[in-house]
């Protein structure tokens, strides 16, 4: 088991997403409301200079992003990689997002009682 990530910077994408997750099987997933350091540092009053070149990459209207995580199978985050550069047309844009999947080494809480 194996618990995935993704940051999603692009929150547009956020329903077609989930929806994709589901009708493949991967349930159980949260989103949280999350905000980059970058995006603190460019909101923040002081004038930060190393800083003030990412100011044109980012957008200022989008205020935060999402995180998503669920614990998958190992089997099953190579399909969740795969749908996340389906729908988000990839990561390798600036400020798309980003994954990653760590293995766990335990898990409670999933088995549905008879």
């Amino acid at each position: 088991m194996q618990v995935f990530v993704f940051v999603l910077n692009r929150t547009e994408h956020l329903e077609h997403l989930m929806e994709e997750f589901s009708k493949h099987g991967l349930r159980g997933a949260t989103v949280l409301d999350s905000k980059g350091m970058a995006r603190i540092l460019l909101g923040s009053d002081e004038d930060v200079p190393m800083f003030a070149g990412l100011r044109a990459l980012l957008e200022p209207e989008r205020k935060s992003s999402k995180t998503i995580f669920c614990v998958l199978p190992d089997e099953k985050v190579a399909l969740a990689r795969q749908i996340v550069n389906q729908v988000t047309g990839g990561l390798h844009t600036p400020d798309s997002g980003i994954m990653f999947a760590m293995p766990l080494t335990f898990v409670e809480g999933l088995e549905k009682k008879a």
